[in-house]
């Protein structure tokens, strides 16, 4: 029997479980998957939990059911990559219990960077749904007042416009560094920008944040914006666990892998997702669910692979488009490159919307079909666009 031992039940994880026990059941792989939590969080609608929306529930036993994988709930505290050893805490004050592993898939994704002072404190962030609920509830308690959204990558924008249309009591600003949505091509940024001057949404761009206070956020050169609820969206990095067990990591936290995914430093373990720092022709690939649930069907296929002796491909991935909501009511498609610069054509309006509800819907249909072994990995390499 080999032990094969999944942590992390986001949408990568899922998916590498999934793949893994279907290709290894037969030739005697054994699979554990280990969560923090016992549903599943669509980490790409938080920003719709946040605006106060009550999505469904899926209870993670209930999506791998049939699959024969072992489901662990706890937090992971200590990776042994030399002795193939997890310790994970359950809840309860309850000691911790040690895991052994033959093989390892580290699906962890990446936490907010709170390395600015004051956000880990004050300010309301993506780590889990919890934390949305959190922001949810604050918003629901304002009769007016001002939300501050800070990072104008794709999801400070999603959730700028987001909360500005659930909430058009409230007067949203969005910080930003550069432009919103930068990475977009020319026409598709101008119609990002005419939603949010719609929305009535106020855009700060050249702020650089040097600090989050309770009521404020405080910006290079000393002025402060006034905030009664701060959402930190600028920037993530790799939990410190891959580090403190000795995993080569990049300087964002991620664990540096091979062409098959494997970490550098202990082939044993294969990294996928946002926790990797995958490697390709154009550069090093960016966290999004476009790219991570292919990684997590790769690192399952070679260490099957591997494990059957059948020789391990290297992965190759090209990103297709950008999707982006802009509230409930409006969308753009920045249809891209492989490296994920832009094209010159892109979707709005009405036709994004339903493009972006296709592509990004619930994961549970294409889990299903994983289960029965009918998706390829290049089919995701052509449409989970997921942002």
């Amino acid at each position: 029997m080999t032990n094969i031992l999944i942590l992390g039940a986001g949408y990568t994880g899922i998916a590498a479980a999934i793949r893994a026990a279907t290709r290894t059941r037969r030739h005697g792989g054994k699979v554990t998957l280990v969560s923090a939590a016992p549903r599943f969080t669509e980490r790409l609608r938080l920003h719709q939990t946040a605006a106060g929306e009550r999505l469904r529930d899926h209870a993670i036993a209930d999506i791998i059911a049939g699959t024969g994988i072992d489901l662990v709930l706890g937090r992971v505290s200590a990776l042994d990559p030399v002795r193939h050893e997890v310790t994970v805490n359950g809840g309860g004050g309850e000691p911790g219990r040690v895991i052994a592993y033959d093989k390892l898939i580290y699906a962890l994704g990446t936490v907010t960077d709170a390395s600015t002072p004051g956000v880990a404190e004050h300010a309301y962030v993506y780590d889990d749904h919890d934390q949305a609920v959190r922001l949810a509830r604050r918003l629901g308690e304002l009769d007016r007042g001002t939300v501050v959204v800070a990072g104008g990558g794709l999801t400070g924008v999603e959730s700028a416009t987001e909360l500005a249309e659930a909430h058009p009591n409230l007067r949203v600003v969005l910080l930003t560094r550069g432009r919103p949505g930068a990475m977009m091509g020319d026409k598709a940024r101008a119609y990002v920008e005419r939603a949010m001057d719609r929305l009535g949404i106020q855009v700060r761009d050249g702020a650089e944040v040097t600090k989050v206070l309770p009521d404020a956020v405080e910006l290079a050169g000393g002025e402060l914006v006034h905030s009664d609820a701060t959402l930190w969206t600028a920037g993530t990095k790799g939990l410190p666990l891959a580090a403190e067990a000795g995993l080569t990591v990049d300087a964002r936290g991620r664990i540096v892998v091979d062409a098959a995914l494997r970490s550098m430093s202990h082939p044993d373990v294969y990294a996928v997702g946002d926790a990797a720092a995958v490697r390709q022709p154009y550069g090093v690939m960016h966290g999004t669910c476009q790219g991570g649930i292919p990684t997590g069907l790769h690192a399952a296929d070679a260490l099957a692979d591997g494990l059957l002796g059948r020789p391990v491909k290297e992965f190759r991935f090209g990103y297709v488009h950008q999707p982006l909501s802009l509230g409930r009511r409006d969308a753009v498609i920045q249809f891209t490159h492989p490296d994920d610069t832009p094209r010159r054509a892109y979707l709005k309006g009405r036709w994004a919307i339903a493009y972006k509800e296709t592509v990004s819907g619930s994961p549970l249909p294409t889990y299903r079909l994983l289960k029965r072994g009918l998706v390829p990995v290049g089919l995701f390499r052509l449409t989970a666009g997921f942002r």
